[in-house]
């Protein structure tokens, strides 16, 4: 038999073919570190750190614990709260909003809160609170300003420029028209419209003739168009001793008081000449005038049941 012969495989491939995982991995070296001088200030800085916080801490909360709860800052007595600008304002009506705060420290009180606890009395239109330490509480009120008596069904009230009703103070003396078309019922803005335009009425009113608000005796705002005013004790009036009259309803409508009061001034003699008495007089009409309209037609009466004037 003839032998075979094998051909001897090359070194490269036999070790390729060998296991990987008889292969001696070559062994990592490990270098250490010795603990050096930048490390130490590393760590003596971190430590340094943390116990400055810690520190800082601490005081911050023994102060604040101070201030909140040390004798020195407590709001012992309501004594203690300030209260500016009051006239009509009782004084304990202020005080009694910060009872809650009487035995705690000044900053524990909300101002805000009080503030707008104070701002819900009738009479104040503005508050301010502020703390003055260390253990007092400071208060500024502006109060509401009155312009007007408000006829409510058993009793007179008063009423400010914005329709806030307002009871009478026992003490002070008021000089004003009273007012009637408005009760407590009636929806807050249409009070304040009312108001407004009453204001305006007595503005121009009193440009027209320095003092005249004096002789606005009632002004009836039941009407949205038209602001019916009492005048009383007018020069022009005569004197009723003498055959004068005490006073004259004047229907002034919406706006343009300033010229119909002139009007009324300039032509009111020549009005009682024509039609005697003059209980009333309507000016909402353009470019006439209507004296006594709610008296009975009559054969010079127009359809407003009054007689008309040109102006």
């Amino acid at each position: 038999m003839k032998p075979i012969e094998v051909d001897p495989q090359p070194p490269e491939v036999l070790v390729e073919d060998e296991p990987r995982y008889l292969r001696r991995q070559k062994p990592l070296e490990i270098k250490r570190r010795k603990f050096g001088k930048q490390a130490w200030r590393l760590y003596l800085r971190v430590a340094l750190g943390i116990l400055i916080g810690a520190a800082g801490i601490f005081v911050v909360y023994q102060t604040v614990r101070f201030l909140l709860y040390s004798p020195r800052f407590q709001l012992a007595d309501l004594e203690q709260i300030e209260v500016a600008g009051i006239q009509h304002v009782p004084r304990t009506a202020v005080l009694e909003k910060f009872a809650g705060d009487q035995g705690r420290s000044v900053l524990l009180a909300p101002l805000d809160e009080r503030r707008r606890a104070l701002e819900e009395i009738a009479w104040v239109e503005q508050a301010t609170c502020q703390r003055i330490l260390p253990n007092r509480i400071r208060v500024a009120i502006v109060e509401r300003r009155p312009v007007a008596f408000l006829r409510l069904a058993m009793d007179l009230a008063l009423i400010d420029g914005h329709g806030v009703i307002l009871e009478r103070p026992l003490q002070g003396e008021f000089r004003f028209p009273v007012v009637t078309g408005i009760s407590e019922a009636t929806p807050r803005e249409e009070r304040e419209r009312r108001m407004t335009r009453y204001v305006e009425f007595l503005k121009e009113v009193e440009l027209a003739r320095p003092g005249a608000t004096e002789q606005v005796s009632e002004v009836d705002l039941s009407e949205s168009t038209d602001v019916r005013a009492t005048l009383a004790g007018l020069p022009e009036l005569g004197d009723p001793s003498q055959g004068g009259q005490a006073s004259v309803l004047v229907h002034f409508g919406s706006g343009g008081f300033l010229d119909k009061f002139r009007v009324f001034l300039e032509n009111i003699g020549q009005w009682r000449a024509a039609a005697g008495r003059v209980e009333s007089v309507d000016l909402r009409f353009e470019r006439q005038v209507v004296v006594n309209p709610e008296t009975v037609p009559g054969p010079a009466a127009n359809a407003n049941g009054g007689k008309e004037v040109r102006r």
